[in-house]
């Protein structure tokens, strides 16, 4: 009986000991979970996911690699606000410190009529005193605004010779802006005219150094035009222009709207400029040109306020008198107008005197008919010999002291009108003067009958028949960058370029692809082209995308062997990460080894560029769509 009564007790104790201990292992566990969850949640919440969270029992362990020891700390206090800080373990490490990478090198450099400034963070290595005795030297007092900072750290590659391409350049540009960095110099700039643009465009292209990315904006302003011309024909039922000139978008639609109106078909240009002598240009020319529909031909021509209608011959003298009685009502009060309707012409009359030049396609200028006198014919031969070239000139004219006084003026000013013609004609006669022929340049006709108005007054005859075409244009027959990213690519649409296996060696057949495309981008002048190489995905991608990347520059290195510009043309390998067609198919990864040509277009930005006052900022321009052009490349 008290064996029974021990045990009892005793089991009693043994079984209230083993509920107590399930219960603070259970308690223990717990408050493990909890703790690590709980803590795990708070660094997340605080962007710390590379802090390692393990708790066993009541201590919390945090592990991992901290950032800085800023962040090291920042995770100790978010795990110490979830629980007792007492109970977490400190196992983090810190990254060695980077060394600070070194600062952004740039210079910009202002000049305009006040002299040069110097803006900007070079190098400590910079001679920063030759520098500006080099810019003095571009000024009329040598004076140079130096405000530039230096900082110890090395010369980046390409600065030196960024700063010495920069320094010639300014030596063309009398108002720019200048920005030079390392490798890479940004030109913005002003030239007097749309020619000058694109001379001062070449020569600062082709001058640039081999690696220097270059970019330019330079813009053209609108043309002085003086007198302000414009000049509408309507002869055997078709209307014409000679010559155009507007001071305003709006006015150019107007005045080529009325010249539609009286049947002028297909596109005309019409030059925008400065000059115009009132703001009711437009509104002068459209009322001139509906009076001469109305009178079914002849010729208008406006020079500055001074306006000159001629009518056609056989026009009844009725309709030419309402005609310009309302125009000259109609006409703003700044305007002047002289009309003229010709006497019919006597059929048993001699044929008038003249004057014939023709200047053949290659040069050479002949001169016929009649001029006044010894002098004058000395006078025409030098000028003729001055405008076209000494030994490009034959003299067959004779001697007649029955011409007109103002005979010698005539011609010289027709051999200057014909001197802005490739080849064509000139007939001098009394009464007009008639010009024809090619040209290269759109503004030919205007300016010829600029030319012809300013010098032999607005009521003066003359008929110009000038043919404009574009393989006579030298800035026209270049072909833009689109088309030949076209033409490459309708080669490489048949012809392929394709290497040795395993190698960045174009292979036999790869060679005649090359030359043709390297032909195609002697016509091309500076364009701005990226060669991208691709291979398929097959191999480790680091190997892929060292061999696309030695196979683009081979080509780049074969276009430079073919005398190929290329100081705008880079290369670069892109490995398997973008593929064109399926790499589970041969036929796919056969798609996929490539050489693509692309142009390479501005990318838009949100900075505001800083300008000179006297320099004028045209916006570029244009957001073209990349279209890949080459294919070729083969792998093992």
């Amino acid at each position: 009986m008290r064996l029974s009564s021990i045990a009892l007790v005793f089991g009693t104790f043994l079984i209230g000991a083993v509920l107590c201990l399930v219960t603070a292992l259970f308690a223990v566990n717990v408050i493990q979970d909890n703790s690590e969850r709980g803590v795990r949640r708070a660094l997340d919440l605080a962007a710390l996911h590379w802090a390692e969270v393990e708790a066993d029992g009541l201590r919390v362990y945090l592990a991992g690699t901290a950032p800085s020891e800023a962040l090291r700390f920042q995770a100790l206090s978010t795990a110490g606000a979830v629980v007792d800080a007492a109970r977490i373990i400190d196992q983090m490490e810190v990254e060695e410190t980077k060394q600070m990478a070194p600062p952004r090198f740039s210079i910009e450099i202002l000049r305009n009529d006040g002299g040069i400034s110097l803006i900007g963070l070079v190098p400590s290595a910079t001679d920063r005193e030759a520098l500006a005795a080099r810019l003095g030297k571009l000024t009329e007092d040598g004076s140079v605004a130096d405000l530039l900072e230096s900082a110890d750290y090395a010369t980046p590659d390409g600065w030196d010779t960024a700063v010495d391409y920069a320094v010639s350049a300014l030596q063309r540009l009398k108002r720019a802006k200048v920005s030079v960095s390392a490798q890479q110099v940004e030109i913005t700039a002003i030239s007097n005219s749309p020619n000058a643009k694109r001379s001062l465009e070449s020569e600062l292209s082709s001058s640039a150094p081999r690696g220097l990315r270059l970019s330019l904006n330079i813009s053209a302003p609108r043309p002085v035009i003086t007198p302000f011309t414009l000049r509408f024909l309507i002869e055997d039922g078709t209307p014409r222009f000679d010559a155009c000139s507007a001071d305003t978008e709006e006015a150019r639609n107007r005045i080529l709207s009325a010249a539609t109106s009286a049947g002028l078909t297909g596109k005309a240009a019409c030059t925008i400029g400065l000059g115009v002598p009132t703001p009711n240009w437009a509104a002068a020319a459209e009322q001139a040109i509906a009076a001469l529909a109305r009178l079914g031909g002849g010729s208008v021509t406006f020079s500055d306020a001074d306006v000159t209608l001629v009518a056609a011959e056989g026009t009844e003298p009725d309709l030419f008198d309402r005609t310009v009685g309302e125009l000259e009502n109609s006409l703003p009060d700044v305007f002047a107008l002289h009309a003229v309707l010709p006497e019919p012409k006597d059929d048993k009359a001699t044929g008038p005197p003249e004057f014939l030049a023709t200047l053949s396609p290659e040069g050479l200028l002949q001169l016929r008919g009649r001029l006044s006198d010894e002098l004058s014919r000395t006078t025409t031969e030098s000028f003729a010999r001055a405008r076209f070239g000494s030994g490009n000139i034959y003299v067959g004219a004779r001697l007649d002291d029955s011409l007109p006084a103002d005979w010698p003026v005539r011609v010289l000013t027709g051999l200057e009108a014909l001197s802005k013609l490739s080849n064509g004609a000139l007939i001098v006669q009394p009464d007009t003067i008639r010009v024809s022929g090619n040209t290269g340049n759109t503004e030919a006709s205007a300016e010829i009958a600029r030319l012809l108005a300013e010098k032999l007054g607005e009521a003066e005859r003359f008929d110009i028949d000038v043919t404009y075409q574009e393989k006579l244009d030298p800035v026209a027959s270049i072909p833009t960058p689109e088309e030949c990213e076209a033409e490459i690519a309708a080669i490489l649409d048949t012809r392929k370029i394709n290497f040795e296996p395993g190698s960045s060696t174009p292979d036999s057949a790869a060679r005649g692809t090359i030359d043709d495309i390297a032909e195609i981008l002697k016509t091309c002048g500076e364009v701005r082209m990226e060669i991208g190489g691709h291979t398929d995905s097959q191999g480790r991608e680091v190997m892929n995308q060292q061999l696309s990347q030695a196979r683009a520059q081979a080509v780049l290195n074969a276009l430079r062997e073919r005398r190929v510009l290329t100081a705008n043309i880079t290369a670069k390998g892109y490995g398997e990460e973008t593929p064109i067609a399926d790499n589970d198919t041969e036929e796919g990864r056969e798609a996929n080894r490539r050489i693509e040509f692309k142009l390479i277009r501005p990318e838009p930005t949100d900075e505001e560029q800083t300008t000179l006052e006297s320099v004028e900022q045209s916006n570029v321009e244009d957001t073209d769509a990349e279209a890949p052009s080459e294919q070729g490349s083969s792998d093992e």
